[in-house]
């Protein structure tokens, strides 16, 4: 706490006629009121105060700088810190405001404090755990997010591990099941724990597949789950595996081009099919050293802001790359076009991701990307068959499940079949 020293009664009576006073206050008359207060009574006045100042920086935030939302997120975290140990509210109010702050300090790019933080955040967390004997430790996620972003994929692989092994008893009801598999299963494959990533792969499809048939989930969600699953058998080469997967999801596209969805459900399918293509292209990007990445399994409102705010401004320095590289291509397309459809996947993927995360209305900004992607995957065939079948089967696959994204289930199971003509060409 910075604003200790004498107080005099004057102080305090301004203060506690300020809460009293008729009418609507401000968040910095409140906050400027319980700083007096929190000095002379500490025990109801700290987590008064502590919740005014994240009030505060809210408003603060939401302009510049961050620094003003920083320093006030700070003086929350030293007022739940001062908070009386005895008191049961304690943990989660001191919880609350190291969440707040973390985030500032991300978005200033302060990472090492930002994961120090959620390292207190899951210390609390495992307190809170052993307390209630409930496996299911708060903070896990967070951690391992932070872990990844930071390429120390084997501690985020653990911590997820822990993570699922204490929610997957409860099944999917709770809602959260399925978002954390697709969390592990990208956490284990970092990691290079290629056995593990693909047997928690199959206990996410075998789950979405029960809930679709009972109608709890949507189909798509299978459909993706199970598209994902077969490209990454194929990756780690089992491909006998990978076609029986693939048949599987080809029939349940062509049960949703005839039908469409056996209920209408409020799109968040469409978020599931973003993670999980956004996944599929960062195993092909390459990584920059000392640069951190998203956690690739995870929903982009879980990133880091300032490794969210990086990933999608890449966007313009890749738009000028693939404009250079489409120039050279025009002029010598056997040699140049290898080069260019890599970072148009790139591009393609990233765009798709970050407007599926903005707006309902993705479709639109992102459809000329991916039609544009399959014709250059076309070409490349023309010009090298045998290396451009496998590009031009995983674009058309990424199209696919953008059509289906969108609710063109005809389109996607026209690209879905010639994407699997052209995997058998390739085997």
């Amino acid at each position: 706490m910075s604003h200790s020293g004498k107080i005099d009664q004057d102080d305090i009576l301004r203060a506690r006629n300020a809460l009293l006073a008729s009418g609507r206050r401000t968040p910095r008359e409140e906050v400027d009121a319980y700083r007096v207060l929190a000095q002379v009574s500490p025990a109801p006045y700290l987590p008064r105060l502590a919740k005014a100042l994240q009030h505060l920086s809210h408003d603060a935030g939401s302009g510049q700088p961050h620094a003003a939302a920083l320093a006030l997120c700070e003086e929350a975290v030293a007022a739940a810190r001062a908070i009386d140990p005895a008191e049961p509210a304690r943990a989660d109010l001191l919880y609350e405001t190291l969440d707040t702050c973390e985030r500032e300090l991300y978005t200033l790019g302060r990472r090492a404090e930002g994961l120090a933080m959620r390292a207190e955040m899951l210390s609390i967390g495992r307190a809170r755990a052993e307390l209630t004997a409930d496996p299911a430790v708060r903070g896990l996620r967070d951690w391992a997010a932070g872990l990844s972003e930071e390429g120390r994929y084997a501690e985020a692989a653990d911590a997820l591990t822990e993570w699922v092994t204490a929610i997957l008893p409860d099944g999917p009801d709770t809602g959260s099941l399925a978002w954390s598999l697709l969390e592990w299963i990208a956490a284990l494959d970092d990691a290079g724990r290629s056995d593990e990533a693909l047997a928690a792969f199959g206990t996410l499809v075998s789950m979405e597949a029960v809930e679709a048939a009972n109608d709890r989930s949507p189909m798509a969600c299978h459909l993706y789950s199970l598209t994902g699953y077969a490209q990454m058998l194929d990756t780690c080469g089992r491909g006998e595996q990978a076609a029986a997967v693939w048949q599987e999801a080809l029939a349940l596209l062509t049960e949703l081009a005839a039908t469409g969805e056996r209920n209408p459900w409020s799109g968040y399918q469409a978020s599931y099919w973003a993670v999980l293509l956004s996944r599929s292209g960062a195993v092909s990007e390459r990584p920059t050293a000392g640069r951190p990445r998203p956690p690739s399994g995870a929903k982009p409102e879980q990133w880091s802001p300032d490794t969210r705010r990086r990933h999608f401004d890449s966007r313009v320095t890749l738009r000028e790359e693939v404009d250079a590289l489409a120039s050279r291509a025009a002029e010598d397309p056997a040699r140049r076009l290898a080069e260019l459809v890599r970072p148009h996947r790139v591009i393609t993927v990233r765009s798709a991701v970050h407007w599926e995360h903005r707006t309902h209305l993705f479709a639109e900004r992102v459809r000329s990307l991916f039609d544009d992607g399959v014709g250059l995957a076309r070409r490349l065939v023309r010009h090298h068959p045998r290396c451009g079948a496998p590009v031009l089967a995983r674009i058309l696959t990424d199209r696919s499940t953008f059509h289906s994204a969108d609710g063109e289930f005809g389109p996607a199971l026209d690209d879905f079949r010639e994407a699997l003509s052209h995997l058998r060409e390739a085997r």
